[in-house]
């Protein structure tokens, strides 16, 4: 059973895959364990498996072995319809591309998620609009991505994975795409929503400036975190 106090845990969780030839190991017996409004960063090189294990921590994926649970349920053993519902809930997810939809502006794509969630209408707008307000997108809420830069773009996938105010945001290379000012902006910004919202942030990054901003760093290697 699963500590209430922790966000997000993982024990013995492992990934496996069968190639014909053999079976390649991906991580190893990995058990980690996220408190509340805790930041941690997760290094290592391209290939070590760190996407495989976010997948894995926010229920993108099932485990070979082990098990994840959220705010003390298991992820694990929900059906997919369940996991759905808990990610929706209760994590957020930036990715190093912010997988923005075109053809929506930046004040629809932030509203998705609670959309989904079925809020009223006027709850949503008010939500969206405050957060794109926060992360200093005031100006551009009818802006479409591809009329926004990188940074901009980027800091709207931010304020979409916060707006159902999560317990836990997942984030693979949030400035991996960004030149060296906006990475420094979406980071400042990323440690200033953590101090205000005491949501948690479980962060894979090739940046040892990133990192070092962090309340842990974990090094992943050969399958194992160090």
């Amino acid at each position: 059973m699963s500590d209430q106090s922790s966000v997000l845990r993982c024990q013995n969780l492992s990934k496996f895959f069968d190639e014909g030839a053999g079976v390649v190991s991906v991580l190893d017996n990995i058990s980690l364990d996220i408190a509340q409004g805790e930041c941690v960063a997760i290094m290592g090189r391209s290939g070590a498996g760190k996407s495989t294990l976010l997948h894995l921590l926010g229920g993108l994926d099932q485990p070979s072995e082990g098990e994840v649970w959220l705010k003390g349920e298991s992820l694990t053993k929900m059906s997919e319809s369940q996991r759905g519902v808990q990610r929706n809930q209760l994590l957020g997810f930036v990715y190093q591309f912010h997988h923005l939809l075109p053809e929506f502006t930046a004040l629809e794509n932030v509203c998705m998620p609670l959309l989904l969630r079925g809020d009223s209408k006027a709850n949503i707008q008010s939500r969206a609009s405050a957060l794109l307000d926060r992360v200093g997108l005031k100006q551009r809420l009818s802006h479409k991505p591809g009329q926004l830069s990188g940074g901009e773009r980027q800091r709207v996938a931010i304020a979409r994975a916060l707006v159902t105010d999560p317990s836990c945001v997942l984030a693979d290379e949030p400035t991996g795409n960004l030149d060296k000012d906006n990475a420094a902006n979406v980071l400042s910004l990323i440690t200033e929503l953590n101090q205000e919202m005491n949501a948690s942030f479980i962060i894979v990054t090739h940046e040892q400036g990133l990192a070092e901003q962090m309340d842990r760093v974990l090094v992943l290697e050969e399958g194992r975190l160090q």
